[in-house]
């Protein structure tokens, strides 16, 4: 149905009066009361409406628990139009038509005004839902009580994702989890909390109207939950490239704004290490992000005029821990801005956005295992500033992809791509870690940021071979930079002025691309052992179990047999098994078992491909009684006895010899 934005009949009011907290269908859904309303401001979007109120429409959560109002805000593209018929099509679109009011705001909160819903959520008119996001994220929210469900966000269309959410979690804090780096509206709120904190948008303004909203509803919400495992809302960037973000502006009078929220913030978080972790998301996202080519753009007069109005901010809230939690380029920025170092400030900036520059400043410089950031006047005598402020050290890590594992005879054989961020690699190693003590294997590194490495069990261990127990696989990355020279050649050596990091394998494909069989590996002069690859709980790291004593990963888990009797009385035992890596003379032999005694028995076996077995033995006759079928391994030293199931595998195999 189409709206105005007056209510003559008080009909809003007695919409919204009361609700009780928490979805009230105690007997199935009651379709004049809806679980969500999603309120959508309109400006001039009607190129995108198909595809953001489309997603609406076509949520799996049953749409008459959805209720949608979409407030067109002085549309002039015919969006006012497309969303009439919209409504004369879906009784749950109430639309409302004001006048243009400046940003997003006012149209938000006039929805929040009008909703009904238990749950409000906020959709961007160009942006769209997952066809499942709202049945996810209500069922989150219902299921923890909670107050603020982020779901997953998923850039488009030449916008990134404000945070990369990547694990699913019923109650995080802001202080120990990404959610405060996205204030933006697009999750869904409890309204009752959303009305008993009166919650509601900056109105007039096109940047930044909701930062005061996200910033009240994290810091007063009692649960916040985050929704990781789908991927509920996509940010598009527009065509036209008129998204708010990328508009110019009054940029001292933005950041005049900012010191008015900011010290809403310092209000509600006293000083210490909790501001400080808000604050290095406020530096990042809004006190330095003008300072980039819209600072560049203007006159001396303009850049100034930014600076006056930056240089509060920076003074009350640049502590020193902000300051080291800064990458190396807004780390020179907040230190020039305080120290007044202007001609400084705009080198560092037209290194980052002058015309024609990379998105880095140059390749960095290594020194004594630190790595500094290229930017201008490092160690320069005219321009002293301190050699902390380009430090990158921290914020270097590895980037590597596992691509390949498989076992070649007893040999596993490992393949991936690594490389180290913004500095390259010179030399690659496995690391293999096991109580405190950690050996080191060579990798192959080539082209492409490519590497490859056999580790041998039998001689890992500096020739010798691995003892047994878990081992951790890492891989080890160095960069030598210009300053250290080539590298050495020794495999166990790195030069005192390398950089050097470590990093968890973890398999592309997890669990399922990985061959986590146990099978048998040469060990050395002491014979055979069992050896098992594993990923490790919740982190999916790669291990390596080596288990003479079998008790841990045991062999033949598929190991599944039948017994038969012929008219004659003859019984005969028959089963198959895989057993990955089993040397060509081991013996297998059935044997049979009860409380006390054990019986071997003659058995024939024949090997078929991919290490399948398959042994049978005929028994003539024998010591009456009920017997436990076992197949026996032995192979040098290593000696096990695998039991037997039966063809269902619901029991073990059993053999009964009449007396």
């Amino acid at each position: 149905m189409s709206d105005n934005p007056t209510d003559p009949t008080g009909a809003a009011d007695a919409a919204r009066a009361g609700r009780p907290d928490g979805p009230q269908h105690p007997d199935g859904p009651d379709r004049s009361a809806p679980t969500v309303t999603v309120i959508v401001p309109v400006h001039n979007t009607r190129r995108y409406l198909d595809r953001s109120l489309g997603s609406v429409f076509a949520q799996t959560l049953d749409p008459h628990r959805i209720e949608i109002i979409a407030v067109d805000d002085g549309s002039t593209d015919g969006s006012g139009a497309w969303l009439d018929e919209a409504a004369a099509d879906h009784p749950r679109l109430t639309v409302v038509h004001q006048p243009a009011s400046g940003g997003a705001g006012r149209p938000r909160n006039v929805g929040l005004d009008r909703a009904t819903g238990d749950y409000v959520f906020f959709l961007d008119s160009d942006d769209h839902l997952g066809p499942e996001a709202l049945a996810r994220l209500i069922r989150m929210a219902e299921e923890h009580h909670s107050d603020v469900v982020y779901g997953r966000i998923v850039g488009a269309e030449g916008r990134g994702a404000p945070v990369d959410l990547r694990t699913t979690n019923p109650r995080v804090s802001v202080f120990d989890s990404p959610v405060y780096w996205s204030l933006a509206a697009y999750k869904l709120f409890r309204r009752s909390f959303v009305e008993r904190h009166r919650l509601r948008f900056v109105e007039g303004r096109l940047l930044a109207e909701d930062l005061p909203f996200g910033i009240a509803a994290l810091l007063r919400a009692e649960t916040i939950s985050v929704l990781a495992d789908y991927d509920c809302y996509y940010l598009h960037g527009r065509d036209d490239d008129s998204n708010a973000s990328r508009q110019d502006m009054d940029w001292p009078a933005y950041l005049a704004y900012i010191d008015t929220v900011l010290t809403g913030v310092a209000d509600e978080v006293p000083p210490g290490p909790d501001r400080d972790k808000l604050m290095v998301r406020h530096f990042h996202g809004e006190i330095l992000m003008p300072f980039a080519a819209p600072y560049l753009a203007r006159d001396e007069a303009g850049r100034r005029a930014m600076r006056e109005a930056a240089r509060p901010l920076v003074d009350r809230y640049l502590t020193d821990g902000v300051l080291a939690a800064l990458p190396p380029g807004l780390r020179l920025r907040a230190h020039c801005l305080r120290a007044g170092l202007d001609a400084e400030l705009a080198a560092v900036v037209r290194a980052d956005s002058g015309p024609g520059s990379a998105p880095a400043p140059g390749p960095p410089r290594i020194e004594d295992g630190r790595a500094y950031a290229a930017y201008p006047h490092f160690r320069d005598p005219d321009h002293p500033l301190p050699d902390a402020l380009y430090d990158l050290t921290s914020r270097i890590a590895v980037r590597q992809r596992l691509t390949g594992v498989q076992w070649v005879g007893g040999v596993l054989h490992l393949h991936g791509t690594a490389t180290l961020r913004a500095v390259g690699a010179d030399r690659v190693e496995l690391i293999l870690h096991r109580s405190g003590a950690h050996l080191r294997v060579p990798a192959a590194y080539g082209p492409d940021d490519t590497w490859h490495a056999a580790l041998d069990p039998a001689t890992a261990a500096l020739g010798e071979p691995l003892t047994d127990g878990i081992w951790g696989l890492k891989i080890a990355v160095t960069a030598h930079g210009a300053a250290t020279g080539p590298a050495p050649d020794a495999a166990d050596a790195t030069p005192s002025g390398a950089l050097r990091r470590e990093a968890w394998l973890v398999p592309e494909g997890g669990e399922s691309a990985t061959d986590t069989a146990p099978r048998v590996v040469s060990h050395g002069p002491a014979g055979p052992t069992v050896a098992a690859l594993f990923l490790s709980s919740p982190h999916r790291h790669l291990h390596l179990d080596l288990d003479h004593d079998g008790a841990r990963r045991p062999l033949g888990a598929d190991l599944r047999g039948a017994t038969a009797r012929s008219r004659t009385g003859r019984a005969t035992v028959d089963a198959r098994l895989t057993l990955p890596g089993c040397p060509a003379d081991a013996d297998l032999q059935f044997v049979l078992r009860d409380a006390t005694r054990c019986v071997a028995l003659r058995t024939t076996v024949e090997r078929a491909a991919g290490d399948r077995y398959r042994a049978r033995s005929r028994l003539r006759g024998g010591p009456p009684g009920t017997w436990r079928v076992a197949l026996r391994l032995t192979a040098g030293g290593l000696r096990r006895e695998i039991p037997v199931r039966s063809a269902d595998g619901k029991g073990p195999l059993t053999l009964k010899v009449p007396g």
